[in-house]
């Protein structure tokens, strides 16, 4: 079995195939260094990167302190990104093909949904922001809809009027998910120009507004004492890990077109950190600016634009911002979750129906809450979710490099019956090197979100939630790597084929 029609013709793929998770052939591998930079300029230019940046100012932070903690962060993550793209690379699979070599055939449906799930998350995350950008314009033309009845419960904390355009614009992104992916082109072309020139116009008017950089950039820290700063620091840098830790699982789903491993190398080298840093600055600068403009830190820059007195510069502002999130949505949010369902039955799930499926669990997971203030951002939301992600990276990188030494049978990777079957398609070592490596991040976890009282945890177990992604990324990875390798050691003989190395 040698080519992707093979796949399609052998009855052991039944299943596990579909067009959208074959392996793309060589010849349509045509993504260049510059794709690859472009791709992480244009994810890069989003709100909730300029949020990013904005909510370390509002938790205390400096600018310099901000600008090398995202800087940091993102030179962290861009390592696992590498790693994991290799593979996508050299045999052209994309995500949740790539993690049956670890879980299983079957077993990979696990991080698979994991991650979906992270990235519905982000899609009703940005499916907001695009809805309130919409509500802030109509605001201005029709006040009445800020003063609707309330319709949903109190606890929601969801007022009507942003709820209605919020509705309104989740279904715009559930038509795009309709025509497909090709109709965002042009919207992905008008972000690409749009995002830029409103970034450095916002940090001119910063500029103005705030009398020049100096008075902006002498905002100090608000820390009473470095133990604090280091507090805020290590859970914060977590966060910034967390940021991308979805797209450094799934980034096979891209660099399975690269045309060379130097061209995603490269690409994703020269693109991620320095455009994450540069359009940072933008929020690091215009929120520090807020402060002396208007004695406050305003840390969303929606609700920024929506002080601008000028009606119809606010007008033409919200809709550019609703317009470049939707491409940004369907890009970033919509193509690997679609895919990852697809992985669940690709006879019956399409990516159009991965895509609703995104749609609807965006909807239930209370986006507006999620983003309602910048520790829930950050301690909540990035945090937590980096716990699932770092396990789920550790053991597909050990597996793949530690392990395999980077050969994969990938007809196998389709086949019910093959070096990847383990038990009924299912790696428990793998799953129990997961739970073991999200296991110690959960009290903190609980602590954050209010489940558990403040002091109710050890603090040196709750500690440990501040570096979730790294403390699951390096112990899953070991353990999974004991695991393995125990296994193969008491496996009889005749039987280590399946379980040893490639």
């Amino acid at each position: 079995m040698n080519s992707t029609q093979d796949l399609v013709t052998d009855q052991q793929s039944a299943g596990l195939l579909s067009p959208d998770l074959a392996p793309i052939p060589t010849a349509g591998r045509t993504w260049t260094t510059a794709n690859y930079a472009a791709l992480w300029i244009s994810m890069s230019l989003c709100i909730p990167t300029y949020m990013l940046a904005s909510s370390l100012i509002e938790g205390g932070m400096n600018w310099w302190q901000a600008l090398l903690t995202i800087f940091l962060g993102n030179t962290v993550v861009l390592v696992p990104m590498l790693l994991n793209g290799h593979a996508g690379a050299k045999y052209g699979i994309p995500f949740p093909v790539f993690a049956r070599a670890s879980f299983g055939v079957r077993g990979a449906n696990v991080p698979a949904l994991l991650r979906a799930i992270i990235a519905c998350g982000w899609f009703g995350i940005q499916t907001w922001i695009g809805g309130y950008a919409l509500y802030q314009m109509a605001v201005l033309w029709w006040p009445g809809l800020a003063t609707l009845p309330a319709v949903f419960p109190a606890a929601w904390g969801l007022a009507t009027g942003p709820a209605v355009t919020f509705v309104l614009f989740w279904a715009l992104n559930m038509y795009v998910v309709y025509l497909g992916v090709e109709s965002i082109r042009k919207l992905l072309v008008f972000k690409a120009f749009f995002l830029p020139i409103a970034a450095v116009a916002l940090l001119w008017w910063a500029i103005l507004a705030g009398n020049g950089l100096g008075p902006i950039l002498a905002q100090p820290a608000k820390f009473a004492s470095s133990a604090e700063f280091w507090a805020f620091f290590f859970p914060s840098l977590t966060g910034m890990v967390g940021f991308w830790a979805t797209l450094s699982l799934n980034i096979p789903d891209f660099t399975r077109y690269a045309t060379s491993q130097r061209a995603q190398v490269l690409g994703q080298a020269i693109g991620l950190p320095t455009s994450m840093t540069l359009f940072s600055f933008v929020g690091v600068v215009v929120t520090s600016a807020t402060l002396v403009i208007y004695g406050q830190t305003i840390w969303d820059p929606v609700v920024l634009a929506g002080k601008f007195e000028s009606r119809l510069l606010v007008s033409v502002a919200m809709l550019a911002v609703a317009l470049s999130t939707l491409a940004t949505n369907i890009a970033a949010n919509i193509v690997s979750p679609a895919n990852d369902f697809a992985n669940l039955n690709p006879a019956r799930i399409s990516f159009k129906t991965g895509g609703y499926i995104t749609g609807i669990i965006g909807l239930l997971i209370f986006p507006w809450k999620l983003i309602a203030d910048p520790s829930g951002y950050i301690f909540t939301w990035l945090v937590g979710y980096s716990a699932l992600l770092g396990p789920i990276g550790g053991i597909m990188i050990a597996d793949y490099y530690l392990l395999r030494h980077q050969q994969l049978d990938v007809p196998d990777l389709y086949r019910h019956q093959g070096r990847y079957t383990y038990h009924n398609g299912v790696n428990y070592q793998a799953m129990l090197a997961l739970g073991l490596g999200i296991l110690p991040n959960i009290p903190g976890f609980l602590q954050a979100v209010g489940a558990l009282p403040a002091g109710s945890v050890w603090p040196w177990l709750a500690g440990i939630y501040s570096y979730a992604w790294f403390v699951g990324f390096l112990l899953s990875g070991g353990l999974y790597v004991l695991l393995m390798r125990a296994q193969h050691r008491s496996a009889p003989a005749s039987s280590r084929a399946s379980v040893k190395a490639v």
